[in-house]
């Protein structure tokens, strides 16, 4: 139920704005309103689907994912990009288009669930070599091919935080997940140092105000919107950062929209509904019948909560911008099928 509610607000939130996004991008005014009744349609028949095929079936699907979730990126990596905007995370076919990420998270999380419950059977979740070494290998593939390749941090930072909280919850030592930790942002701090658009994140994100014209301009448009639905809200259909002045107002961008239009008890309801959504499922997790489903749960948790922490922060100033969608919510099918799909 508390879906199905996140999908119709997204669903509101996209209809009041298809105006001003269809004006911005010359097509017809319910354009963008018939693409997210497609994608929620898709994303309920993921959810049916996945609802009825058993965990343990799953568990015996990871390879076919993960080949399928490896060719996907691959597939991303050679497609023609926009110079503008030169991150090869997209596979085009056509007037169709996929984000071959999603599937590689859903992908991992069945992976993981299954080889660090297949570990603790055989008593192995301490074992450097068997668990720890392997928990590393796939940790800097998803950093190289994630962040270094697809240019596409925030969603290795959920990706990271999702596999870090299953191998906890899985008994692996907090020193040893620290170690990981550690080395990963090292990491990270050389992936910002050597990228310039990284670096004027991280100053945009230290000082927003200072360039609000360039670097910062995202940054200040998001404060703009949050800040100017004061306690109320402006309404549904009186956005005025929707009219080209916030980039990204139905995707990563798309929480600061609903701050405007419903301002902080807006917000406030909406942030109520994530967190009965994750208790539901830390539930799901505390009531599991075996280590591999409760590993799912936990993983599942784990994606949607950082990943909505993640954008919510951005748009509030707290985080720097990462470019991450807000789970039910924001524009677009990759994103929305498969957190249905978790």
């Amino acid at each position: 139920t508390l879906c199905v509610v996140l999908l119709a607000i997204g669903l509101v939130v996209v209809y009041a704005i298809s105006p001003a996004l269809s004006e911005s991008a010359h097509v017809g005014n319910n354009y963008y309103v018939f693409k997210q009744l497609i994608a929620i349609a898709l994303s309920l028949v993921a959810f049916l689907v996945t609802s009825q095929v058993p965990l343990q079936r799953w568990k015996q699907l990871y390879k076919p994912l993960l080949i399928v979730a490896a060719v996907a990126t691959l597939i991303a990596l050679v497609m023609p990009v926009n110079p503008s905007y030169p991150a090869r995370r997209w596979v085009h076919l056509g007037s169709f288009s996929f984000q071959s990420v999603e599937l590689l998270k859903f992908a991992v999380l069945i992976w993981l669930a299954g080889f660090l419950s297949a570990q603790i059977r055989l008593g192995k979740i301490t074992d450097d070599k068997k668990t720890l070494k392997p928990l590393a290998i796939a940790v800097g593939v998803v950093g190289f091919v994630v962040a270094g390749v697809q240019s596409d941090l925030g969603s290795t930072g959920v990706m990271v935080a999702m596999m870090a909280a299953m191998a906890f919850v899985a008994g692996l030592p907090f020193r040893k997940i620290m170690i990981i930790g550690g080395i990963i942002a090292i990491g990270t701090l050389l992936a910002v140092s050597i990228t310039p658009y990284r670096r004027d994140r991280l100053a945009t994100y230290l000082h927003p105000e200072a360039d609000c014209q360039t670097s910062g301009y995202q940054a200040c448009q998001a404060l703009i919107a949050v800040g100017s639905g004061g306690m109320a809200g402006l309404g549904l259909g009186r956005s005025v950062q929707a009219y080209g002045y916030l980039p990204e107002a139905a995707n990563d961008s798309i929480f600061a929209i609903y701050a405007e239009k419903f301002g902080f008890i807006g917000s406030t309801i909406l942030l109520g509904l994530f967190i009965g959504l994750f208790s539901r499922i830390k539930s799901v997790a505390e009531r599991a019948a075996d280590d591999f489903h409760q590993l799912i749960a936990v993983g599942v948790l784990a994606w949607l909560s950082v990943q909505t922490l993640i954008n919510v922060g951005a748009m509030i100033g707290l985080l720097p911008l990462k470019g991450i969608t807000l789970p039910f919510i924001s524009y677009g099918g990759t994103s929305v099928v498969f957190v249905a799909a978790a």
